[in-house]
C-alpha cells in the first residue's frame, strides 16, 4: 500500500512538474511576443530621418484645420471620396509614380492653426493640370518619417498624427518647421481597410 501511495504521489508530482514546465514555455513565448510588439512600436515611435529633394504635387486642395477635422465639418474624408469617385488620379498628367500623396502646407501657425490640404500625386511638370486642380512645389529638406500601423486608413493615419502632435519639441520629429508635411500612400495602401502609409514631417 505504501508503495502505491508513493507511486501516486510521484505521478501527481510529475504531472504538476510537466504542467509547470509547459506553463513556463508558454510564458516565455508570451514574453518574446510582447518584446517583439514593443520593439515594433518603438520603431514606429522613433522615426527615421531622411533628406528629401524638392518635388511638385498636383491635385485637389482645400483649407482646413485639425479642429475642423475632429468635428462633423471635417473635409479631408470628403476629398478622398471625391478623388476616388471622380477617378481624379487618372486625370493628372505627367505623374512620377502611382502613389497618392497628401500635402499639408501653408500653415497659419502650428498644429492648432489652419493649413492647406492637397491630395493628388507627384508630377514631373506643373503644365497641363486640369481645371479645378492646383499644383504645389515642396521644398527639399530634412524630414522625420513615421510609419503608421496597418489598418483602416481613417483610423491609423489620424492616430499617427495624434502621436506626432503630442511629441515635445525636444524629441525627434517634434522640432517641426510647419512649412510642408506629407503622406505617401504606395502599394501598401492598395486596401483602404488594411493600409500602411508613411508620414513625412518637415523638421529643423
Amino acid at each position: 500500500m505504501a508503495v502505491l501511495e508513493r507511486f501516486f504521489t510521484f505521478s501527481v508530482f510529475a504531472a504538476l512538474l510537466i504542467s509547470l514546465l509547459s506553463l513556463e514555455q508558454k510564458n516565455q513565448k508570451a514574453v518574446k511576443q510582447l518584446k517583439k510588439l514593443r520593439s515594433q512600436a518603438e520603431t514606429r515611435m522613433s522615426p527615421r530621418i531622411v533628406e528629401e529633394p524638392g518635388f511638385t504635387v498636383a491635385g485637389i486642395a482645400v483649407r482646413t484645420s485639425n479642429a475642423k477635422e475632429m468635428s462633423s465639418d471635417g473635409i479631408i474624408g470628403k476629398q478622398w471620396a471625391r478623388l476616388m469617385q471622380e477617378d481624379l488620379l487618372a486625370k493628372i498628367p505627367d505623374k512620377v509614380d502611382t502613389s497618392i500623396v497628401a500635402v499639408y502646407s501653408d500653415y497659419a501657425s502650428d498644429k492648432d492653426g489652419g493649413y492647406t490640404y492637397l491630395l493628388g500625386a507627384r508630377v514631373t511638370s506643373d503644365a497641363g493640370v486640369p481645371s479645378g486642380m492646383v499644383t504645389k512645389k515642396i521644398q527639399g529638406g530634412k524630414f522625420a518619417v513615421f510609419t503608421t500601423e496597418k489598418g483602416p486608413g481613417a483610423k491609423v493615419v489620424p492616430e499617427t498624427w495624434r502621436r506626432i502632435n503630442s511629441l515635445p519639441k525636444s524629441s525627434v520629429g517634434g522640432d517641426r518647421l510647419y512649412q510642408a508635411d506629407f503622406e505617401v500612400y504606395d502599394q501598401r495602401a492598395a486596401d483602404p481597410q488594411n493600409l500602411q502609409a508613411d508620414v513625412y514631417v518637415g523638421i529643423r
